[in-house]
């Protein structure tokens, strides 16, 4: 039965996916229908969490919008919605979830840029 369950899964799946970790800011190109128009919204933020696997594979997405106010998005990697997933760059991090960077504002909400 899971052998079923994971062809179906495997259908669904993206090819162009990069390898996403905690902490890379990220340029999500995400298709926005307004009426009979339709756009791509680009959302570029900090990832500071990730859950599940396979298609249900999600990120939490941080930005830090007007006037100093943090914004938060939940994106499904591998939804039809979502065209790309751009890396901007990597950042040095030592925790799974990110969600101190809440309480932080300013300078001190930036992370050491991780050199390869």
């Amino acid at each position: 039965m899971s052998y079923l369950l994971e062809s179906l899964e495997n259908e669904y799946l993206k090819e162009d996916v990069p390898e996403l970790r905690i902490g890379d800011i990220v340029k999500v190109y995400n298709r926005i229908v307004e009426g009979k128009n339709e756009r791509v919204q680009v959302y570029q933020g900090t990832i500071i969490g990730m859950k599940g696997t396979g298609p249900a594979k999600a990120i939490t997405v941080r930005k830090i919008g007007a006037h100093g106010i943090g914004v938060e998005r939940i994106f499904r990697i591998h939804a039809p919605r979502v065209e790309k997933i751009e890396i901007v760059r990597h950042s040095k991090v030592r925790r799974a979830k990110l969600y101190f960077l809440r309480d932080r504002v300013g300078k001190k909400a930036r992370l050491k840029q991780l050199r390869r």
